[in-house]
């Protein structure tokens, strides 16, 4: 599988949209090396009217379009969390079931997940293991 990624600032309005094609690996490589702290230090010292967006990656496979997201924050002791945004495609009932079910695709998302756990679920997206994501949004 190949991917394609966005990256969010606190200080630019436009998001980032990086469209070269990239491995498994160089999502994972993207997301450990990516400059977090740095990034909400810089959310913390902007004034909250010039603050767009909390550093944030998102990846998107290209083969199913399936994405992952990780949005950084700081927690009240100051500890960097983060949350998760799985976008997947999922059955719903139109009418309530009286029409039957279309799949379309929804975003769940799972809030104040450490740096390790979160880079785990996100090795999860880029191996194919979406059955171990969803069971995150579950508990």
């Amino acid at each position: 599988m190949n991917y394609k990624y966005s990256i969010c600032y606190p200080d630019q309005e436009k998001i980032a949209y990086r469209n070269e094609v990239i491995s498994a690996n160089e999502v994972m490589n993207i997301a450990k090396n990516h400059p977090w702290k740095e990034q909400l230090m810089l959310l913390d010292s902007l004034n909250k009217n010039s603050v767009y967006y909390n550093p944030s990656l998102d990846f998107v496979c290209n083969q199913n379009g399936r994405s992952f997201g990780l949005t950084a924050d700081f927690n009240k002791n100051k500890e960097i969390e983060f949350s998760l945004w799985y976008k997947r495609p999922k059955k719903m009932k139109i009418l309530f079931g009286l029409l039957g079910t279309k799949e379309i695709m929804s975003v769940d998302d799972i809030w104040s997940v450490n740096f390790d756990e979160s880079l785990k679920y996100l090795d999860y997206f880029v191996n194919g293991n979406y059955l171990m994501i969803e069971e995150l949004y579950k508990k």
